[in-house]
């Protein structure tokens, strides 16, 4: 079984509970359920239960949703990987890095890998600038230190993920 199959109504309303249905928390509590969707991503239905649980709009949910770059409405990698487009970055060979991660995955910014681990996306400034360029996976910001590396990186989150 999936962890996506696992999050039902049953399971929203645990998270819902555990920040005391308080719609001050609804950064958070859409965080738990994107993180618990197993893909990264909150759900029409899963958006539609918190406002009405949390006796907010939908459109309220839907301004959290969009606004922060931390989530999405369609499915994702189990790994989202964010190349810096900012400034510093682009100007330290962040096309290249992101040229890179596109040969390595074998997949375009916006698009998930086939087996479902990772998607490579573009972002805003991550605030390592010191570090240019600079890709983040999952909260971890990383400073390119070269293609081993990298390969490495991505090796190591893909065997973990396999078994």
């Amino acid at each position: 079984m999936n962890r996506e199959s696992e999050l039902n109504e049953c399971r929203i309303r645990a998270v819902l509970k555990e920040y005391g249905n308080d719609p001050q928390q609804l950064t958070a509590i859409l965080l738990d359920i994107q993180e618990l969707s197993g893909r990264n991503y909150v759900a029409e239905p899963w958006a539609r239960q918190v406002a009405a649980e949390l006796d907010v709009s939908l459109t309220r949910v839907y301004e959290t949703l969009t606004f922060y770059g931390m989530f999405s409405t369609v499915p994702r990698g189990k790994h989202v990987i964010e190349v810096c487009r900012s400034t510093p970055c682009r100007f330290s060979g962040g096309p290249d890095l992101m040229a890179v991660f596109s040969e390595e995955l074998g997949i375009s910014p916006g698009q998930t890998t086939a087996d479902g681990l990772f998607t490579l996306e573009e972002t805003n400034c991550v605030g390592a600038c010191d570090g240019a360029p600079v890709y983040k996976i999952g909260d971890v910001s990383k400073a390119f230190s070269g293609l081993g590396d990298l390969r490495e990186v991505l090796e190591s989150l893909g065997e973990k993920d396999r078994g």
